[in-house]
């Protein structure tokens, strides 16, 4: 198979080891049926969701970065000292400040690597690999580390039937480092905001706006806020568009690839995706049963089920794909390499 690889100035990156964390508490379908008026039967047939890991007492989701790191580096050989940059996609951080890269460099012992996160929603792995990715390949650094996580059962409302189902604890890291000779490794990003959707998806308080007040936990406003059919359609019609985009401009379809691994929000979501780009059914990886959504956590979580299922190879054509609060849209290519 020819690929029309698209031009990158300098060296290119790779996903060089992968490492994941989810709690062990777990959460199923029929525990939440004691919570609210639900039913196994409902949660599946809607979302495809069976069971979900809920993040322990005293932890964070720097605590979840920390152990998906330690994995990640293990995998690769190599110690936390090497790392020159972390990059971590959240929107459940700690706190405000310091930043969750902050708080990992720290428990995983990189000493001398500087980071930062990214706020984009489920879309945060997507994005924050992006900026690892370019930081290898201008040179800059040669071994950057890039989590996705989020704890959202931590903003979730338990009285709220319509959210309290979807949303899991759970992320992963990989490494970014710089290409061998003949390897590939990314190939294209895209991604798109679109600032109107913010209303349809958001936690309202906590922030400079609402910051907060007896006023803003008597009001709910410290949960999830989602106007679930808004943010259905706006997935759907942008995930297929940005898959689609990033793959008609590097002349591939769906066919070509070895794997599709989108974000785990909904399976009818991930269903409605997958056929638009006439991908077999086999090659998409689905663990949304098992973890429901983690945000920033599901796409290398799903990376990890593909490897464990043995439905990862080298040389395979790999297509990421997102869509978040935001709104957030993110689509990456790649070939594994590993």
């Amino acid at each position: 198979m020819t690929l029309a690889v698209r031009p990158v100035v300098g060296r290119r990156a790779k996903i060089t080891a992968l490492g994941t964390y989810a709690p062990p508490q777990v959460l199923t379908n029929k525990d939440l049926e004691k919570l609210v008026e639900t039913s196994d039967e409902w949660i599946v047939t809607r979302t495809g969701i069976r069971e979900r890991h809920v993040l322990g007492k005293g932890q964070g989701v720097s605590d979840i970065c920390t152990e998906a790191a330690k994995k990640c580096l293990a995998a690769r050989g190599i110690e936390a000292s090497e790392v020159e940059a972390i990059i971590v996609g959240t929107v459940t951080p700690d706190m405000m400040f310091p930043s969750t890269a902050c708080l990992v460099q720290t428990k995983i012992g990189a000493t001398g690597a500087w980071g930062f996160d990214v706020s984009a929603g489920c879309s945060g792995f997507v994005y924050a690999l992006q900026a690892g990715v370019k930081l290898v390949e201008s040179g800059a650094h040669s071994k950057v580390l890039v989590c996705g996580a989020d704890a959202n059962t931590r903003m979730t409302d338990y009285t709220d039937r319509a959210t309290c189902v979807l949303f899991g604890d759970g992320g992963g890291a990989v490494l970014i480092e710089p290409c061998e000779d003949g390897e590939v490794g990314f190939i294209d990003f895209v991604h798109e905001i679109d600032g109107s959707g913010g209303p349809a998806l958001n936690l309202p308080a906590g922030g400079s706006l609402n910051p907060s007040t007896h006023e803003t936990i008597d009001r709910h406003m410290h949960y999830i806020h989602q106007d679930g059919p808004t943010v259905y359609k706006f997935a759907v019609r942008k995930m297929a568009e940005a898959t689609l985009k990033v793959l008609e401009r590097n002349g591939i379809d769906g066919s070509q690839l070895g794997a599709f691994i989108p974000h785990q929000a909904n399976l009818r979501i991930i269903n409605a995706t997958a056929e638009r780009l006439g991908m077999d059914p086999s090659r998409v990886i689905i663990n949304i049963d098992k973890f429901g959504n983690t945000s920033a956590g599901t796409i290398p979580l799903a990376m990890q089920t593909a490897a464990d299922e043995g439905k990862l190879h080298k040389d395979d054509l790999v297509l990421l794909a997102a869509a978040g609060a935001g709104f957030t849209v993110g689509a990456a290519l790649l070939r594994w390499e590993i």
